[in-house]
């Protein structure tokens, strides 16, 4: 699922002034005069701003331009038209995670970095997971991984603790060890507390879930296999028996009701990576007692990430990779995380004191560790079909929003989402 805005977390004092930065060159000609000019197409915000300036700085003959669009839909769907007229791309193109399937069915239109990436760039540099979601099936590197978004769940705890739960973030880990004993506390927090539901949107959930799962919508050949697929349905039953039993507040993730209704006693639980508590926390308000419980249902997860391909229409590819690998080492992937708020999938820098030390004071949290270890409980990369991200986004959330607005029953919203499922698939 694609995130629409990011937010930096709260940094403890000193720390945007101990981080240095590393430049290496990037292949330009030289001269000072701005013989090559990359043109860098991202989404949302990157981070970028500040590290694009220097490497111009260190790199003499090279001039880099940003295009920034605001929203990863139209980002992406700027891309792929581009890509179908086979014109008007940039050297540099951000891939979000919801169409990286996408683009690997287009990969005949991208570089492989393996063969104009620079030497020094390899496969250990990043999360197994991450790196592999950047390969095609044949092992092709189309897009060096930028950020990702480990999950963990945010809770309400003064909520937890007024229907009798345990509201510590060293005593919720069994509310939150697994998926059924998540369900098994809404029922007990609903009984307790009817007014407020348990989480916000069951679509939010369900993505958790299903992103979990080895197999997903489709197979490894790229067939579709929503139908066959018995964990799907499963991960389905339990969401819907959880709307039907009043865990849901129905509030479709960003909208207008979503946002307002954190500061309101809305709901008490949601699926959270490092990028929303930000959101979180300008939303809410002081007086909400939100925490980051250390446990997540049945291990890990991942909300969120980019790659950075080079298409084959630049005319600089060796410069452009370059670049790509620049931005995407572990001390810029740690400055960017600074400045905005996308959070590293290199490992270095996972592992850095810098990103350790990271705290947040509204959360009372050390942000840093616990979505280090958060990431590292995140499981292969689960095979991405061409239509992957759309089912998400125009099949699957629009069929369980049907059941939480009563305006289909679970069967029928069951078979809208098959058969919205095959026609979008072709």
């Amino acid at each position: 699922m694609r995130h629409p805005r990011r937010r930096m977390l709260a940094l403890p004092v000193g720390l945007t002034a101990a981080l240095t930065l590393s430049a290496c060159g990037g292949g330009g000609d030289g001269g000072g005069d701005g013989d090559i000019e990359l043109v860098v197409a991202t989404f949302n915000e990157f981070g970028y701003e500040e590290l694009l300036e220097e490497y111009e700085e260190a790199n003499p003959g090279i001039t880099v331009i940003q295009r920034k669009t605001g929203t990863a839909e139209a980002h992406h769907q700027n891309l792929f038209t581009k890509i179908g007229a086979g014109s008007g791309l940039a050297d540099i193109e951000g891939v979000e995670e919801g169409y990286i399937a996408q683009a690997m069915e287009a990969s005949g239109r991208f570089h492989d970095l393996n063969e104009i990436g620079p030497d020094d760039v390899s496969p250990d540099r990043w999360l197994d997971w991450k790196y592999e979601g950047g390969q095609t099936p044949d092992g092709k590197l189309i897009g060096y991984g930028t950020d990702i978004g480990p999950l963990a769940m945010c809770y309400r705890a003064d909520l937890l603790e007024e229907a009798g739960l345990p509201s510590d973030p060293a005593e919720v880990g069994e509310l939150f060890a697994t998926w059924d004993s998540y369900f098994a506390a809404g029922d007990e927090f609903i009984a307790a507390n009817p007014d407020t539901a348990w989480f916000d949107f069951g679509p939010q959930v369900f993505n958790a879930m299903h992103n979990q799962l080895e197999t997903g919508y489709y197979d490894t050949d790229s067939n579709l296999v929503v139908e066959t697929n018995a964990d799907i349905r499963d991960n389905w039953d339990q969401v819907v028996a959880a709307i039907e039993g009043g865990q849901s507040a129905g509030l479709e993730a960003f909208s207008p009701a979503w946002d307002t209704s954190f500061r309101e006693d809305a709901f008490a639980t949601k699926t959270c990576p490092p990028w929303l508590l930000g959101q979180i926390e300008e939303l809410a308000g002081p007086d909400k007692v939100w925490r980051v419980a250390e446990d997540f249902p049945d291990g890990g997860g991942n909300w969120g990430g980019t790659w950075l391909t080079v298409p084959t229409q630049t005319d600089h590819p060796e410069e452009a990779a370059a670049l790509a690998a620049w931005l995407t080492a572990p001390e810029q992937q740690t400055r960017a995380f600074v400045a905005s708020g996308p959070f590293p999938s290199q490992i270095e820098a996972l592992e850095s004191e810098e990103l350790l030390a990271l705290t947040n004071e509204y959360f009372d949290v050390d942000t840093g560790a616990l979505f280090a270890e958060r990431a590292a409980d995140v499981g292969p990369a689960q095979f991405k079909g061409p239509r992957d991200g759309q089912i998400q986004s125009n099949v699957l959330s629009p069929a369980l929003a049907s059941i939480e607005e009563g305006t289909a029953s679970p069967d029928q919203a069951w078979d809208a989402f098959l058969s919205g499922s095959l026609n979008l698939a072709g």
